[in-house]
């Protein structure tokens, strides 16, 4: 299905995707396969180690295991779908699978969002209140957190995707490799400001408060640390925060780049590129941030092979 003409319902979408010249694609689908398995492969070690091992049955661990399930969940609604497209020159999409992947990767992105702030908060206390952090994050109270994560991400989630449910029509080919937000709102016939106005206050709510809640924890995390006399304090200190920061600068930076700016009425290259930092590269990297220099999931990994822990 091609242009359509007005008032005609549109009932499927045509992707371009990243290239249209088959080369290219045969390329893209062999990097954004080997991307795909090492997420999945990355992160579900990460989840099946913190279920397994006892020593990292802790708040920390217990929410970077969240945010590998939902990096595992984000790259499967759409990098799969991107690989078929790779060998299909004009692929399309239903419009109803498209919406609901939309809505699925939105509530993931959400759930994201707002764990990284629960993290920088974890990160605060274990710091901050080191005497007290067991009793301030016990396991009711991180059982709490993560229900009221996912609770709140459905919330902010359904009520830009019920905006989104009118009658597209009109042209319904979309320059993206998958159902962007703003990709399924140019295919509405009515007049979309208002739904446009909801994703900017939902922006906010998911982008930056979070991201300033961050900033003001690590801002009082930073404080406490100048008063840490010993290197070592020091330097535990920077191990805790940093592959935190580390994450929070490149997802927040990348999502806010492409969602808190004047929208255009198609998608550019430059912001395919955009998402495919945020929707699969970021995914790919956390495991390695967080386990790479990490003593404790090392440990866990020895221990799994049944070999000696290197001190």
């Amino acid at each position: 299905m091609e242009d359509m003409e007005n008032g005609t319902e549109v009932t499927e979408v045509v992707l371009l995707g990243l290239s249209s010249h088959p080369q290219v694609r045969v390329a893209l689908f062999f990097i954004f396969l080997a991307m795909y398995l090492v997420t999945v492969g990355g992160n579900g070690l990460i989840v099946t180690l913190i279920m397994i091992d006892a020593h990292l049955h802790t708040p920390m661990y217990f929410f970077l295991s969240n945010l590998s399930f939902i990096d595992v969940c984000y790259v499967t609604t759409s990098v799969p779908q991107m690989l078929a497209h790779c060998f299909t020159d004009r692929p399309t999409v239903p419009r109803g699978r498209c919406l609901a992947q939309m809505s699925i990767a939105l509530f993931l992105a959400v759930a994201e969002c707002l764990l990284l702030a629960i993290m920088a908060y974890d990160r605060y206390v274990a710091i901050c209140s080191p005497l007290r952090y067991s009793l301030i994050m016990s396991r009711k109270v991180c059982l709490l957190m993560a229900a009221g994560l996912w609770v709140c991400s459905f919330l902010l989630t359904i009520v830009p995707a019920f905006g989104m449910q009118g009658h597209s029509c009109g042209r319904n080919v979309v320059n993206h490799f998958k159902c962007e937000v703003q990709a399924v709102l140019k295919l509405a016939c009515s007049d979309t400001r208002a739904s446009g106005l909801v994703m900017v206050l939902n922006s906010v709510f998911t982008l930056l408060v979070p991201f300033a809640f961050i900033l003001v924890t690590y801002g009082r995390i930073g404080v406490a640390v100048l008063h840490i006399r010993s290197d070592h304090g020091w330097s535990k200190a920077l191990s805790t925060c940093g592959s935190h920061l580390v994450v929070v600068g490149i997802f927040y930076g990348t999502a806010m780049a492409m969602y808190l700016r004047p929208q255009t009425k198609t998608f550019t290259n430059r912001e395919k590129v955009i998402s495919v930092f945020y929707g699969v590269v970021i995914p790919m990297l956390n495991p390695l941030i967080y386990s790479l220099r990490n003593r404790d999931v090392k440990g866990a990994l020895w221990r799994a092979l049944g070999r000696k822990v290197e001190e």
